[in-house]
C-alpha cells in the first residue's frame, strides 16, 4: 500500500464518482480505477459499491476512512515537519480564534511576529470556538484562542491567561461619566449589543446573567465585534466585553458593576498529539514575552 493509494481512495470517497475523483487527482480514470483495485485486494474488502449511478462506500469502505484520513494527515504532518525552517526564514502558520481576541490581542502579537520573522506567513480567521476544534481535528488549523476548555477528545487546551468582562458605553451614554458601581437593579434591564448566541463571550454572559437571576436585555445581536464596538461607541446601548477592549478604544467608557463578572480564562488549543512546527512555537514565545504566558495542559 503507497500514500498514493490513500489520497485516491478518499478523492473518491468525497466526490463519490470516479470521474470527478480523477479529474481532481489529474490522472486518468482506468488509472484511478486500476489504483483502487489494487488497494481493495490489498485491504481483502470492496471499499465502494460501485453498482448505483454513484459511488458509495460499503461498510468496510466507511470503517477504513477514518483511519485513512488519520493516517493521511499525521503523513503531511511529517512532511511539514521535514520541511519546516528551523531558522524561521520561512514557513506558514494557520491560526483561528474567537472574535474578542481580534480586538486586542492578534494586533500586537502578529506585529511582534512579523518584525522577527517576516518569512513566515499567517492565516488568521475568527470564528466560535465549536468551528475552531473542528478545523483543528481535520489538521486545517495549527492553532486556536478561545475561551474554554476543549470540548472535543481530540483537542488539547493549554492555559494562557485570565480577564474578566466589564460593562461599557459610548461616550455620549448617560452612565458614561457614572462613578459608583451599578447594582443588579440599576443594570439589568439596559439595552444591551451583544455577540450572537453561538460564540463563547456570550455564552459566558447568559450564564452570569442565569445565575444572578434574569436574562439580559438585548437590542442587537451581530456576529462581529467590530459591529458591536461601533454600535456602543456611537450610540447609547451598553455592552460587555473584556476590559483590555476599552483601553484599545477610548471612546468606551467602563462602568463598574457591583456584581462584578466571574474571571474566565483564555485557553490556546491544538490537535492532540499533533506536531507543533517551529513558526508555532516562536508564535507562543511572542506571546510569553507580552506577559502572556501559557501553564499547563488540559486534554477534553
Amino acid at each position: 500500500m503507497l500514500l498514493r493509494h490513500i489520497r485516491y481512495f478518499l478523492a473518491v470517497a468525497e466526490q463519490g464518482n470516479f470521474t470527478r475523483a480523477a479529474e481532481a487527482l489529474h490522472v486518468s480514470q482506468p488509472t484511478l480505477s486500476q489504483q483502487i483495485k489494487q488497494l481493495e485486494e490489498a485491504l481483502g474488502a470492496p471499499l465502494f459499491d460501485r453498482s448505483g449511478r454513484t459511488v458509495r462506500l460499503t461498510d468496510a469502505g466507511e470503517a477504513w476512512m477514518r483511519y485513512a484520513r488519520l493516517a493521511l494527515q499525521d503523513l503531511d504532518a511529517g512532511a511539514r515537519a521535514i520541511h519546516d525552517v528551523a531558522t524561521l526564514e520561512r514557513g506558514h502558520l494557520r491560526l483561528a480564534m474567537t472574535p474578542t481576541f481580534t480586538a486586542y490581542l492578534v494586533g500586537p502579537a502578529v506585529d511582534a511576529f512579523y518584525r522577527r520573522y517576516p518569512g513566515i506567513t499567517l492565516s488568521i480567521e475568527e470564528m466560535a470556538q465549536e468551528r475552531i476544534e473542528a478545523l483543528l481535528v481535520q489538521d486545517r488549523l495549527d492553532l486556536g484562542i478561545a475561551f474554554e476548555m476543549a470540548q472535543s477528545v481530540e483537542v488539547e487546551a493549554t492555559a494562557l491567561f485570565s480577564e474578566v468582562l466589564e460593562l461599557m458605553v459610548g461616550a455620549d451614554h448617560p452612565l458614561a461619566a457614572h462613578r459608583q458601581p451599578l447594582t443588579l437593579a440599576e443594570w439589568q434591564h439596559l439595552p444591551l449589543a451583544l455577540l450572537s448566541g453561538d460564540f463563547a463571550t456570550r455564552q459566558f454572559i447568559d450564564r452570569y446573567c442565569m445565575q444572578l437571576g434574569f436574562r439580559p436585555r438585548v437590542a442587537v445581536e451581530a456576529n462581529a465585534l467590530g459591529a458591536i464596538v461601533e454600535i456602543v461607541r456611537r450610540g447609547q446601548l451598553a455592552t460587555l466585553l473584556p476590559a483590555a477592549i476599552a483601553r484599545e478604544n477610548r471612546q468606551l467608557k467602563k462602568v463598574a458593576l457591583a456584581n462584578a463578572m466571574p474571571v474566565r480564562q483564555a485557553v490556546w488549543l491544538q490537535r492532540k498529539d499533533a506536531y507543533r512546527s517551529a513558526a508555532a512555537q516562536a508564535f507562543v514565545a511572542v506571546l510569553q514575552e507580552q506577559g502572556v504566558t501559557p501553564a499547563h495542559s488540559n486534554a477534553g
